[in-house]
């Protein structure tokens, strides 16, 4: 697996760089030709915070996961904890979607917490009525939803806004 290691109001010092290489790197026993994979890490400051980000694309699909602790070691463990469930709890779901990179031959049993989980339990019909941005926000908030979905009304296209984690607002806009 390759690395892309950056560090945003951090040195990313050659211990750093090791560690994130050895942890992130055991993530490699699952895909069957890891040789090819780039993770993608973002390491920076946040406060007192240390904020470990990691996107690993791979064919049809996109590993990520951040999370951030006072102690950058911990941060790293818990990105790789992240992404080890995510690949143990999707495996079946990946390999439905003809994604063939996952290794058939590695154990994937799973602990009683991460039993597959996932079914569709509701499903919502809504009409689209064109709105700006700012009424999709403030339908948003009174819903008490994370994210919205709505039709733009000066690009007439469908949109999702979504809260971020720093409190301020992002937009999904899909062509077609």
């Amino acid at each position: 697996m390759d690395f892309n290691i950056r560090g945003n109001k951090l040195e990313i010092t050659e211990a750093i760089n090791n560690y994130l290489e050895d942890k992130i790197g055991k993530l490699g026993k699952y895909f069957k030709d890891p040789g090819h994979l780039t993770a993608n890490i973002l390491v920076k400051t946040d406060g007192i915070l240390k904020k470990v980000e990691v996107t690993i694309p791979i064919k049809k699909a996109i590993l990520r996961a951040e999370d951030s602790n006072k102690d950058l070691y911990a941060a790293i463990d818990l990105v790789y904890e992240k992404l080890e469930r995510q690949i143990r709890k999707n495996k079946t779901r990946m390999n439905h979607k003809n994604i063939k990179e996952i290794n058939p031959f590695v154990d994937f049993s799973t602990k009683d917490d991460e039993k597959e989980s996932g079914t569709i339990v509701k499903r919502k019909v809504f009409d689209a009525k064109p709105m700006s941005d700012e009424e999709a926000i403030l339908q948003m908030e009174l819903l008490g939803h994370n994210f919205f979905v709505y039709k733009n009304d000066k690009t007439d296209m469908f949109s999702v806004i979504y809260k971020r984690n720093d409190q301020n607002y992002g937009i999904i806009e899909m062509k077609g």
